[in-house]
């Protein structure tokens, strides 16, 4: 199945305008939360527009694709591995809500990030960022694309020095976050606290560097088709920061990526895999 990018932008949009953007802007109108939060197991935010963005999203592609499982973030893990298993031959993969903590305390750098996995491979993906209205997407073999447009990384040099890198410290162990700014690396660095629009904006050319402690399948299922079909270069690592593992999993994968394969080699070189003390 190749799946009708319209159909879903047209899902994700009606979706963003019903659930997000109006607890968002009450936020932004003064109150202290977009939406009122809870701690998951692992610590991160959940928030009751998580919840009802994945229930409508569930709701409306159940109708169009009656046979086909979709696995949410909010889903318990117990189910997401049933899901997994049983949709090798065709699975949605959705986070209703990438990046709830800027979302809950109000700093625009959230999407919802949708993508349809079979065989193993992620075949489409599609990311919407309902405050600048970008809505990014890509299908193997066919490009990747902005509000229609087709976009590419930008690298104005193979230097590491002249690049920007998006590195989320938080997930990295902290005896080696020094190393990365030694003299070699990256002219700055920033941060944007959503995984998906990360990928989609390397894809867009936005920063040409990246590193990723601990990423989810539903952060990365679409992201890095589309940085990949744009044109970027990326490897996603286990845990011990050594083994590079494609494999569908559900288990956390440290992401490197870069604007092309001879910044990625480079900047995989500085680096320097695998971390000691990583989990």
């Amino acid at each position: 199945m190749t799946p009708d990018p319209d159909s879903i932008r047209e899902i994700l949009q009606a979706t963003a305008t019903a659930e997000i953007l109006p607890r968002f802007r009450r936020c932004e109108d003064g109150g202290m939360s977009a939406s009122p939060t809870a701690h998951k197991a692992d610590g991160s935010l959940v928030t009751e527009t998580d919840r009802a963005v994945q229930a409508r999203i569930a709701a409306a592609i159940a109708r169009r694709h009656p046979t086909t499982p979709l696995l949410g973030e909010e889903m318990q893990r117990a189910q997401q591995d049933r899901l997994l298993a049983a949709g090798e031959h065709g699975v949605w993969i959705l986070d209703p809500l990438d990046g709830t903590s800027n979302y809950a305390l109000g700093f625009p750098g959230f999407a919802i990030s949708i993508a349809y996995l079979e065989h193993g491979a992620s075949r489409f993906g599609m990311i919407l960022d309902p405050v600048r209205q970008e809505c990014f997407h890509a299908i193997r073999g066919e490009g990747a694309f902005l509000n229609g447009v087709t976009i590419r990384p930008v690298a104005t040099s193979d230097q590491l020095s002249d690049g920007l890198a998006m590195v989320d410290l938080k997930r990295l162990p902290p005896s080696r976050i020094p190393r990365l700014f030694r003299p070699g690396g990256f002219r700055s660095q920033r941060n944007l606290g959503s995984v998906a629009l990360d990928w989609c904006w390397l894809a867009a050319g936005r920063f040409q560097l990246y590193l990723h402690g601990g990423q989810r399948l539903w952060d990365y299922a679409a992201g890095r088709l589309i940085a990949s079909e744009a044109g970027a270069a990326s490897a996603l690592y286990a845990g011990d920061g050594i083994t590079q593992d494609d494999a569908i999993s559900l288990e956390p994968r440290l992401a490197v990526a870069a604007a092309n394969e001879g910044l990625l080699k480079t900047w995989l070189d500085f680096i320097e895999l695998p971390f000691e003390d990583a989990a």
